[in-house]
């Protein structure tokens, strides 16, 4: 019996494959546990149909990531922290608070989480910094670190 996955199941096959499977397992097993359903001409059209959507939602995401990447290329931000007379900073720069800076001076609500820096951010100065927008999408911010005094 031909059967379409709802679930991963392992050593049987992914989400949204068809998989040749024996009649007793799949009614026994798949088919009571919801992990698929048998491929009918009605279940392949709305399988065919659920991925042309997730496909065209992927490059609409991806799209406004790329968008949202050249945005942040030509912006800067800049953040204020305390530091000492030689330029070195009480602590280091978070992503919390670059996260912060972007969302009140540009608009731009970023997840902290994607923040992507090489090394902390510990004296005063500029630094390029890479936010992760989408699965290989990347933009890159320019932050002013400056004393707070």
């Amino acid at each position: 019996m031909k059967v379409i996955m709802l679930e991963d199941v392992k050593k049987l096959g992914k989400k949204g494959d068809i998989v040749e499977i024996s009649d007793g397992y799949a009614r026994n097993y798949v088919l009571p546990k919801k992990l698929g359903v048998e491929a009918t001409r009605g279940n392949l059209t709305e399988l065919k149909n659920r991925k042309a959507k997730q496909e065209k939602e992927e490059a609409e995401a991806a799209a406004a990531a790329r968008e949202l990447a050249e945005r942040l290329q030509n912006s800067s931000v800049t953040v204020k922290i305390k530091a000492g007379k030689d330029g070195k900073a009480f602590g280091a720069v978070p992503a919390e608070k670059i996260a912060e800076a972007v969302k009140n001076q540009l608009g731009i609500e970023v997840d902290k989480r994607k923040i992507q820096m090489d090394e902390p951010l510990k004296t005063l100065g500029d630094y390029d910094v890479s936010i992760k927008l989408h699965a290989n999408i990347s933009g890159v911010l320019k932050v002013y670190v400056e004393d707070d005094r």
